[in-house]
């Protein structure tokens, strides 16, 4: 097979989630990083939840995908930030 198909249709909503250290901050920086590659956020397309000893925070972010390569390109900014300790 050459190249790779994408399951996903595109444009389509698509969910990313970030967890890093609980900050003040993490959810602002989980935005910046997404929103480096994507229009505006809806409303509403931000989501936050604390580890239950509150210790991590996971930041999910919905996004309109417009291609594989953009989402490809998301998740390595992402797992390349020192404080984002997994993207999903």
């Amino acid at each position: 097979m050459s190249g790779q198909q994408s399951a996903l249709e595109f444009p389509c909503d698509f969910p990313i989630k970030a967890m890093g250290l609980a900050a003040d901050d993490f959810d602002a920086l989980v935005v910046t990083l997404v929103g480096r590659h994507v229009g505006n956020l809806g409303e509403g397309a931000i989501s936050t939840r604390p580890s239950s000893n509150g210790k991590y925070l996971s930041v999910t972010v919905v996004v309109r995908a417009e291609s594989q390569a953009q989402l490809d390109a998301i998740y390595r900014e992402l797992t390349a930030h020192q404080r984002v300790l997994m993207a999903l």
